[in-house]
């Protein structure tokens, strides 16, 4: 049985870099780093990386609407991170609605 060499996987064709893309799906609605990833093709890890440079480039621009605790309400304003947290530090749910990302 003969075994073929693998095919590189040939990247998708790209019109603009992919934070130009992140950034004009952003301008356009609010959206979380999942439904980012499902319109670009790209992994959640990625976008939240790019979502990082776009926030210093932007100097502000980026606006987070923050992760609410569906146990509580408690929503986590004051967190710099831009990935959803795992619990709530209240009730220790873990039913979190992920924070959503617009351009103003």
């Amino acid at each position: 049985m003969r075994i073929r060499p693998k095919q590189p996987p040939i990247p998708a064709d790209r019109q603009d870099t992919v934070r130009h893309e992140i950034v004009s799906l952003l301008t356009a609605e609010s959206l979380t780093a999942r439904e980012i990833s499902e319109q670009v093709g790209i992994g959640e890890k990625e976008v939240l990386e790019h979502l990082e440079h776009i926030k210093i480039a932007l100097h502000g621009g980026l606006v987070i609407i923050p992760a609410l605790c569906l146990g509580c309400g408690f929503s986590f304003r004051k967190r710099e991170r831009l990935k959803k947290p795992g619990r709530c530090p209240v009730c220790r749910s873990e039913r979190i609605v992920e924070p959503s990302f617009s351009i103003s």
